[in-house]
């Protein structure tokens, strides 16, 4: 892998296009002997596969589980290592909020708990966003400060939220209050540092006052929290890369990604046929369009195996429309694996397909982990993703005499 510094002076700016088609945790494992990407029905994707290269990338490191946050900075060619990026501070960017030196911030789940407060559902059945939006106000009006610490509380999509503890002497990161299953009660945060102890006493407090005011809501009587941590230094796509990047995205975490490397946010509808037609319409503007679907993830984490194929299909039905625009390079994968039967992210490297001119044509009957595992690309690190489809847009400069 080149470093930051090294890949500031490769890169040139050029009037080719590239698409980073992103379907969140598409890959899977076998299930009655196929993965979500082997049983979808994709005449489009097969097609693409015979004029691509394929490979397998991995998020992190093999055998690694890889948060949203790591996955996604991989696939925008930053070191998940260096770059730690709690997902607090991705939710908080992704509503348009805006965080300074003082902010330590942390992404929420209502969950569903028993009388022994023992979590039963940790998304609360999936609540819809105009509930959230009431249970926030309840818990804002609630809970304004905790020790000389102002209390921000906002909403984001569906049993998701954002609270911001704005005041002198924060530190993070913090470890989460999510137990990650259900059976279990909600964790206490811990530092990670002793100078993180002010932090997760008011954060704990908090937990039992949240608790205290949801007690009685039917669904989202509880709150778990994750990613407790502030915004990190990191360098703007634009300077790494020479590039003017967008992002096409539908969920607040996604867009504080890309907020985060100060990608331009492109506001869209809610389906992947808008996302479509918010990339057609502002082709002309950008460069480097991330463009990312989200659904492939949440029916993994469901353990919903015919919704995610379904999924897959539907943007398989677009794609034509997406290739019509003539894109110099195009790559499609994932953040991470999401199968369905682990209902859960995984360690499991990542379908890859890369379409460009300047590739090395790498004939394969489908876009599936199994023509991927052979494919000309082979096996890297998803960091290595942005290098790739760079260097096939010839957006990189020769390197040494």
């Amino acid at each position: 892998m080149i470093s930051d510094e090294l890949m500031m002076q490769l890169s040139q700016k050029t009037d080719s296009k590239m698409v980073l088609l992103v379907m969140d945790g598409v890959g899977d494992m076998q299930v009655d002997g196929k993965t979500a990407l082997e049983t979808a029905v994709t005449p489009n994707f097969d097609a693409l596969a015979k004029e691509s290269a394929l490979g397998f990338s991995t998020p992190v490191s093999p055998g690694i589980t890889p948060g949203s946050g790591p996955g996604h900075l991989s696939i925008f060619g930053y070191d998940p290592l260096r770059y730690e990026i709690g997902r607090g501070v991705l939710e908080a960017l992704g509503i348009g909020m805006g965080l300074g030196a003082r902010d330590l911030a942390t992404r929420g789940n209502f969950c569903t708990m028993d009388e022994n407060d023992v979590v039963t559902d940790r998304r609360a059945g999936r609540i819809a966003t105009e509930i959230n939006e009431k249970i926030c106000e309840k818990l804002q009006a609630a809970i304004t400060v905790i020790d000389g610490v102002e209390i921000i509380i906002r909403p984001g999509k569906e049993h998701r939220f954002v609270v911001v503890f704005r005041g002198d002497g924060l530190a993070g990161p913090l470890t989460d209050t999510d137990p990650q299953k259900v059976g279990a009660k909600a964790l206490a945060a811990k530092p990670a540092s002793p100078e993180g102890k002010k932090s997760a006493e008011i954060v704990n407090t908090f937990m039992k006052l949240a608790r205290d005011v949801l007690r009685h809501e039917p669904k989202a009587n509880g709150c778990l929290l994750r990613g407790i941590a502030k915004v990190p230094d990191i360098p703007s796509m634009s300077k790494l890369f020479k590039i003017t990047p967008a992002c096409i995205a539908t969920y607040p975490m996604y867009k504080g990604l890309a907020r985060l490397v100060e990608m331009d946010i492109l506001e869209t509808g809610d389906t992947v046929a808008s996302e479509l037609e918010t990339l057609k319409e502002n082709w002309d503007n950008y460069d480097f369009f991330y463009f990312h679907v989200k659904k492939t993830d949440s029916y993994g984490e469901d353990g919903n195996f015919p919704k995610k194929v379904k999924v897959i299909e539907e943007v398989d039905g677009l794609l034509p429309q997406l290739l019509a625009l003539e894109p110099d390079v195009l790559a499609v994968t994932g953040d991470h694996s999401t199968p369905c039967p682990m209902a859960a992210h995984s360690w499991h490297p990542v379908p890859y397909l890369l379409k460009a001119k300047t590739a090395r044509i790498d004939p394969n009957p489908r876009y599936t982990e199994d023509c991927c595992r052979t494919g000309a690309l082979g096996w890297f690190l998803a960091r290595e993703s942005m290098a790739i489809m760079m260097g096939h847009a010839m957006k990189l400069n020769k390197y040494g005499a």
